[in-house]
């Protein structure tokens, strides 16, 4: 990376209220079959913005066949490229690591009804 890409504390900070705004935009994406937004899903694995004030998401999907997949990039790709000042939404998908239900926020656990210390009770006896 070079001098002029990395990030001053001063850009940080100027570029704060740009972060809040993209994560306001992931939140009205939803996955088409659990009503749940992307976001809280833990779909997102990486969120960067440049100086430029391009946007880079690195996301995933609850299963690697996702038969929505492109439309919902399209629709997150759209979604954040119509927040003032972002110039560019490139979006990159991975399936490492692979999602799992602890990836959920707090808040969609409460809307999917889970139960936090029942999936770590899960894991230790799989």
């Amino acid at each position: 990376m070079a001098d002029k890409d990395v990030l001053t504390a001063e850009d940080v900070q100027a570029l704060q209220p740009l972060y809040a705004a993209v994560i306001s935009a992931l939140k009205e994406v939803y996955d088409p079959e659990i009503p749940v937004n992307i976001y809280d899903l833990g779909l997102i694995y990486e969120l960067t913005i440049s100086k430029e004030r391009e946007v880079t998401i690195l996301m995933t999907f609850t299963a690697p066949n996702c038969p929505m997949a492109d439309e919902v990039m399209q629709e997150l790709k759209n979604g954040v490229e119509a927040v003032p000042e972002v110039t560019k939404c490139t979006i990159n998908l991975t399936f490492e690591p692979e999602w799992d239900r602890s990836m959920l926020s707090e808040e969609a656990r409460i809307e999917l009804g889970l139960d936090y210390e029942e999936d770590e009770y899960e894991k230790l006896n799989d």
